[in-house]
């Protein structure tokens, strides 16, 4: 970002004290405490669901979490002289949670829980949002057909890197698994199961992971709302659990803790538990080594492709045992 970028907090009601770089932003300290003015990349119409739901939980007072700020104009957004648009935010300028401290785990997926009680909409305004429900058969319907294209790609191709070598040597056992996984999860749902309606229709934080749960004080603050998203709050839950649990080797103890932590807040329903099984069971880490290589420049393909999908096939097993063991009361 460059100055033009920075004269456009004029636009705003705060007086900056100095400006200093941050992760692809520019944060900002003031009298007011310290801001984060960021570009705006998709529908900036989403801003105002972001500020909807971010009200409804600093009125509720469990969960610390940003607040977007508007300009002196109350828009939610500016734009500078080649229309690309920024916003600008509260700030929390401290470290992120420690993956590798398992209290520090268990406490933000309690803060997850509790972020979920109270992050919801009522019908009329999601329907003002225009917000539809996301289906996972869908989803996983379109990452099939992706798999299989690039599976296409491979058989056809002549002489093969080492790395497309043995991306196509494991390619049968995980686009098997995946049909699997998407043919059961679509028998596990029926189209009058009003449950799965009512579950899905919840409001997510899109994007729970470690570089959005930042310490602050005793506690965590949520940032970074932008991917919020209708669905069924195990999604949140599944991608920061998939997170820990690669690094951890699948552990059934860390996936059993971080499962109590967020019960002992807002138990899973019996049926949302199943979901979370099948979102964890689907390969979701094989289409996106395969999704990534097909999507890139294939003349240099980067080692570190290689040493994840030698890690994903070494902790396979590890995942296998993980799910019976954590989900064998699912029959």
């Amino acid at each position: 970002m460059n100055d033009r970028t920075v004269g456009l907090l004029s636009q705003y009601d705060i007086d900056v004290l100095r400006t200093r770089k941050g992760r692809g932003a520019i944060l900002c300290d003031t009298e007011k405490g310290c801001f984060i003015f960021k570009e705006y990349i998709g529908n900036p119409e989403k801003l105002f669901l972001q500020e909807c739901l971010l009200k409804k939980v600093s009125a509720a007072g469990v969960v610390q979490a940003e607040l977007l700020i508007r300009t002196r104009e109350d828009t939610l957004w500016v734009e500078d002289g080649d229309g690309r648009k920024y916003f600008l935010k509260t700030y929390f300028d401290n470290r992120e949670c420690n993956l590798y401290d398992e209290n520090e785990c268990r406490e933000a997926v309690k803060t997850l829980a509790r972020l979920h009680s109270v992050l919801r909409l009522e019908p009329a305004e999601a329907e003002a949002f225009q917000l539809t429900p996301f289906l996972m058969d869908r989803e996983y319907d379109k990452h099939n057909r992706e798999l299989r294209k690039v599976w296409r790609y491979l058989r056809r191709k002549g002489q093969k890197s080492l790395f497309e070598s043995a991306l196509l040597r494991e390619y049968d056992y995980y686009l098997d698994q995946a049909a699997e996984v998407t043919e059961a999860w679509r028998d596990f749902v029926k189209p009058d199961d009003l449950e799965y309606t009512r579950e899905c229709g919840s409001i997510c934080h899109g994007d729970y992971q470690y570089h959005n749960i930042i310490r602050s004080g005793e506690s965590f603050a949520v940032i970074n709302f932008e991917r919020c998203i209708m669905d069924n709050t195990v999604r949140d839950l599944c991608l920061f659990m998939r997170k820990l649990l690669e690094k951890s080797d699948w552990s059934p103890a860390l996936g059993d803790g971080l499962l109590e932590a967020y019960n002992s807040i807002r138990p899973l329903s019996a049926r949302s538990f199943v979901e979370l099984y099948y979102r964890l069971a689907y390969p979701e880490k094989f289409w996106k080594i395969a999704n990534f290589y097909y999507n890139s420049g294939k003349a240099w393909i980067p080692e570190r492709n290689q040493e994840k999908l030698e890690l994903l096939a070494t902790q396979e097993k590890a995942k296998q045992d993980f799910l019976e063991k954590v989900f064998r009361t699912l029959s």
